[in-house]
């Protein structure tokens, strides 16, 4: 299925970017999300007319990024559960706990945004985390557990 993308996805193309994928991807998520239209002459050509608005977009939702990634660039969260003795928490810090982590302290972060590259965290110490932001917008950041008995 050749479609024309709407937006910047990741691992496929950037906004104009005529690219075929399988059938699946683009009925049941690109098109329905409006990531994406199929790539026919008439939209093609409705495309181009709106070309500059969608770039618009585009670039405002990456300085948008970008200033959040200023915001968290650096920062060490900490949080507190409850532990056994050698360190093992009893069940596990997730996405969600870090996004509501990080909404308390004031700096608005969707759960979608947050990767733990070990999975989730169930030992207490330093772990680190990444936000991902928008396409190539990614952030490093420290997130301290404190095991409390």
């Amino acid at each position: 299925m050749e479609i024309i993308l709407l937006e910047n996805i990741d691992n496929l193309g950037v906004i104009g970017d005529k690219v075929t994928v399988k059938s699946g991807y683009g009925r049941n998520y690109l098109l329905p999300q409006g990531k994406a239209t199929l790539a026919t002459a008439a939209n093609l050509a409705k495309f181009e007319a709106r070309r500059a608005e969608l770039e618009a977009k585009a670039k405002a939702e990456l300085d948008q990024a970008q200033q959040r990634a200023r915001q968290l660039e650096g920062i060490v969260l900490t949080i507190t559960a409850k532990s056994g003795g050698e360190g093992k928490l009893f069940g596990s810090i997730g996405t969600i706990d870090i996004a509501e982590l990080c909404t308390a302290q004031g700096i608005e972060v969707q759960r979608s945004e947050v990767r733990l590259p070990d999975g989730p965290i169930r030992t207490a110490g330093e772990h680190g985390i990444e936000f991902h932001l928008y396409t190539d917008v990614d952030v490093s950041a420290t997130l301290t557990v404190i095991g409390e008995e």
